[in-house]
C-alpha cells in the first residue's frame, strides 16, 4: 500500500493515520475541514497608511528596515517590549505588499486580539477590504487584508505573499506543531514575526535560518515600563486587600484588570467581591458574552474585570492599572507576567499606572519579570 500523507498537514506518522471505510484519514487534523480559498489579484496601488500618531525616529527606522528585507525576501523578527507600538511598525511593509500586488494576512493566536486588531487596521487602510475570520466568524474569506486566528490558516494553502505573525509565543500556538505547520503551508513569499517575550532557544533558531532580527526597547512614548510591586498577603487578607485595592481605583475613576491564573479562582474571587464592590465583571475563554462584556469595559460600563491570561495580550485600555492574584502560581512564567504587566501605561496621555503581584510569597518567575522590565528601561 501506498504510505498515506496528509494533504493538509502533510504528516505520514502512523500514530496520526486512521481508516473510515478503507480510506486512510489524518486524525491530527480531523477538526480542519480542507478549504481550498484561492485569493483574487489585488489591485497594485499606493497608499500609506493612516496612523492615529506619528512613529518615532526609531520606530521609522525599523519599519524601513522591515519593508527592505520584504523586497529582499528576507523574513524578519521583531522583539520589541511590551506598547512598543508593533503594529505600526508593520504598517509600512502592508502598504508596500499591497502596492505591488500582494496578499496579506495578519495573524494572532487568540481571537479577542483579531477582533480588536481588525478595528485598528480598518482604521488604518480605509480604502482596502480588511476582513476578520475566526471561529464563528468565517462566512467571508476574501479580503486584501486578512485578519485570522492561526487556527484559521488551514484554509489558505500558499496562498499569502506576507504574513505578520503577531505574538508568536502565545496559547495555543506556542509549542503546537499542527499549528505550526499550517501556518508555513499558508505562505507562498515572507513573513514578518512579533513577540515581547521570546526564549533565547527560538532566538538561536531564527538568527541559525538568517531571519533579520530587530530589537526594541522603547515604547513608542518613550515613557519607562511601569514596574510591577510585590504585595504579600495571606488566604482572607488576600481578598481583602484586593477589595480595598479596587476601591481606592474607583475613587480615582481608574479601570483596572484583576488577572487570576485559573477560571475556577477567577469566578471565586467574583463570587466573594461583588458584594463589597460595585460595578465589576469577570471574562474567561468559556464565558459567551466575553467580546461585549470587554467593549462594555472599554466604554466605562464596568470599573474592573476579573479576567484570566485570555486578556494578557494585545488589548489596550487608557488608563488601566493591573492586579495579579495568586501571582505566585505556577502558571505565571516570567513571560506571561511581562506581558500581564504591558498592558499598563500603553497610551501616550496615560503613560504609567500600577501593576501590583499580590501573592503568598515571591517567587523566580516574579522577579525575574521585574528584573528583566527594569533591564528594559535603562535603554531609555
Amino acid at each position: 500500500m501506498k504510505k498515506f500523507v496528509c494533504p493538509l498537514c502533510h504528516t505520514s506518522d502512523l500514530r496520526y493515520i486512521g481508516l473510515k471505510n478503507g480510506q486512510p484519514y489524518c486524525r491530527r487534523c480531523i477538526s480542519f475541514a480542507e478549504s481550498d480559498v484561492k485569493l483574487p489579484n489585488i489591485e497594485q496601488k499606493s497608499e500609506a497608511p493612516s496612523l492615529n500618531y506619528c512613529l518615532s525616529q526609531e520606530q521609522e527606522k525599523i519599519s524601513n528596515q522591515i519593508v527592505e528585507n520584504y523586497k529582499n525576501k528576507v523574513n524578519t523578527f521583531v522583539h520589541a517590549v511590551c506598547g512598543a507600538g508593533k503594529t505600526e511598525l508593520v504598517y509600512g511593509v502592508i502598504a508596500y505588499a499591497l502596492s505591488i500586488g500582494n496578499n496579506v494576512a495578519f495573524t494572532i493566536p487568540r481571537r479577542d486580539v483579531v477582533v480588536e486588531l481588525y478595528q485598528r487596521l480598518k482604521s488604518a487602510f480605509p480604502n482596502r477590504k480588511v476582513t476578520a475570520i475566526y471561529a464563528g466568524h468565517n462566512d467571508e474569506l476574501i479580503g486584501e487584508i486578512i485578519v485570522l486566528t492561526t487556527h484559521q490558516l488551514y484554509r489558505y494553502e500558499k496562498q499569502f505573499d506576507l504574513v505578520i505573525f503577531d505574538e508568536i509565543d502565545a496559547f495555543p500556538y506556542k509549542n503546537n506543531n499542527l499549528l505550526e505547520t499550517m501556518f508555513y503551508r499558508s505562505l507562498r513569499g515572507n513573513f514578518v514575526m512579533m513577540s515581547a517575550t521570546i526564549d533565547e532557544i527560538t532566538i538561536r533558531q531564527f538568527q541559525q535560518k538568517n531571519h533579520s532580527i530587530i530589537t526594541l526597547n522603547t515604547r513608542y512614548h518613550r515613557h519607562p515600563l511601569p514596574v510591577p510591586k510585590i504585595e504579600i498577603y495571606f488566604s482572607k487578607t488576600k481578598l481583602y486587600r484586593l477589595i480595598y485595592l479596587l476601591k481606592k481605583y474607583q475613587k480615582l475613576n481608574k479601570p483596572v484588570f484583576v488577572f487570576a491564573p485559573t477560571i475556577s479562582i477567577v469566578e471565586e474571587i467574583y463570587r466573594f467581591i461583588k458584594y463589597f464592590v460595585k460595578n465589576g465583571a469577570f471574562v474567561h475563554s468559556k464565558c459567551l458574552k466575553r467580546p461585549q462584556i470587554i467593549d462594555d469595559f472599554k466604554k466605562s460600563k464596568y470599573k474592573f474585570l476579573i479576567t484570566t491570561a485570555v486578556l494578557e495580550r494585545g488589548v489596550t485600555v487608557a488608563n488601566l492599572q493591573v492586579i495579579v492574584y495568586d501571582a505566585d502560581h505556577n502558571l505565571y512564567t516570567k513571560e506571561a507576567l511581562i506581558q500581564i504587566s504591558g498592558r499598563v501605561g500603553r497610551k501616550k496621555e496615560c503613560p504609567s499606572g500600577d501593576i501590583i503581584f499580590l501573592a503568598d510569597k515571591v517567587t523566580k518567575s516574579m522577579e525575574e519579570a521585574i528584573d528583566e522590565i527594569k533591564g528594559r528601561n535603562l535603554f531609555l
